[in-house]
């Protein structure tokens, strides 16, 4: 227990935020020290677009293939307002529960096997925004294997991830014409208006029946109070439960028109993820589930959420994929961020008796 939380302080006090590429190759590199001392042997540090993501890879036929990312959510700094600490059993840091603990069991799950030929070991750098430079990799290792394992945080009470919604993301830009707002404000085109109306429109797409959700989300217009605005932007965020969903609302927002005479609109970005369906995880779960009972671990819990992850690229692949199997606790994203440190160890065995029971199949 000692040595998995003195490497998981190492990680959550490497500070990574995803959109600082400098920040997250430090982290690479305390990754990296730490596997390279419990599995002896060195990474293949990959960097795509400036993103450094690690590899580890264990004979030549992969079979299994464990999935994390050392990316955060939490801007530099962080540390200062949420420092790490263990206290009466809980773990808290800044990324710790999303999802570094994570990253650590699959160190330790890995090193604790006595034969790793068929495993891969990949740690992303960018999951945190939609992981746009580290999917073609992840799917390049995916295929042939035989399953998947996501080291992402475990849903409420330690439940593993056997559902998980597809997302889309977008950006909706909007060009008018600035003018005086008070001298001549008909001679502008406002975008901070059409936006408006854009808004509306995505927003109609929601289906709470088939529980696709079509939320705008930052939003940006304008230069000064006293100035039409002249561009507007709003990022939107779409999830859904199935594919086609997916694809009736993408077909949507690209038919949007402007409702403003002038006004010219562009729409960027579109289907992220595809869905995680159960049917990719049933399989894994039933075997965990057994695993979680010789181990005297107690009964395994799943549930469907409607954040998304890596696991969604590699279960819509075919691959058998079973998520949430990283550190229990909650907070994601959130001050109340925490990791129960008692389960660190018993989900560490359970990942090692998944592996090896993959292997010998």
């Amino acid at each position: 227990m000692t040595d998995l939380l003195a490497d998981i302080e190492e990680l959550v006090r490497c500070e990574s935020p995803s959109s600082d590429h400098d920040a997250v190759a430090r982290s690479a590199e305390v990754v990296a020290a730490v596997g390279r001392r419990l599995l002896d042997a060195e990474p293949e540090r990959i960097v795509t677009d400036g993103c450094t993501h690690l590899r580890w890879r264990f004979g030549d036929a992969p079979k299994v293939l464990l999935l994390g990312h050392h990316d955060t959510v939490w801007p530099l700094g962080s540390l200062a307002t949420h420092p790490f600490s263990v206290r009466d059993g809980v773990l808290r840091g800044p990324g710790c529960f999303d999802m570094k603990t994570g990253v650590v069991m699959a160190l330790h799950a890995v090193a604790a096997l006595e034969d790793r030929s068929g495993v891969t070991i990949l740690i992303t750098g960018d999951e945190e925004i939609g992981s746009p430079r580290s999917r073609p990799l992840i799917e390049d290792e995916a295929r042939g294997c035989d399953a998947a394992f996501v080291l992402e945080a475990s849903a409420a009470g330690g439940a593993l991830k056997t559902r998980r919604k597809g997302t889309s993301m977008y950006r909706i830009v909007v060009e008018g014409k600035a003018s005086h707002a008070g001298l001549e404000p008909e001679k502008g085109i406002n975008a901070g208006v059409e936006i408006a109306h854009q808004i509306l429109a995505v927003s109609a797409l929601d289906d709470p029946e088939r529980g696709t959700t079509v939320v705008p989300t930052a939003l940006s217009a304008g230069t000064t109070s006293n100035t039409v605005p002249a561009n507007a932007v709003v990022a939107v965020d779409v999830r859904a439960w199935e594919t086609d969903e997916q694809e009736r609302v993408d077909a949507a927002i690209r038919q949007l028109k402007p409702v403003l005479d002038g006004a010219k609109l562009r729409i960027e970005g579109g289907i992220n993820r595809p869905p995680l369906d159960s049917a990719s995880s049933a399989g894994l779960f039933r075997l965990a589930s057994a695993l979680a009972t010789e181990l005297g671990l107690g009964e395994l819990t799943e549930t469907a959420v409607g954040g998304a992850s890596d696991g969604n690229f590699t279960a819509g692949l075919g691959i058998p994929t079973l998520d949430g199997l990283g550190a229990v606790g909650d907070g994601a994203h959130a001050d109340h961020e925490h990791v129960i440190v008692d389960e660190i160890p018993r989900r560490t065995a359970l990942l090692n008796a998944l592996v090896k029971a993959v292997l010998s199949q």
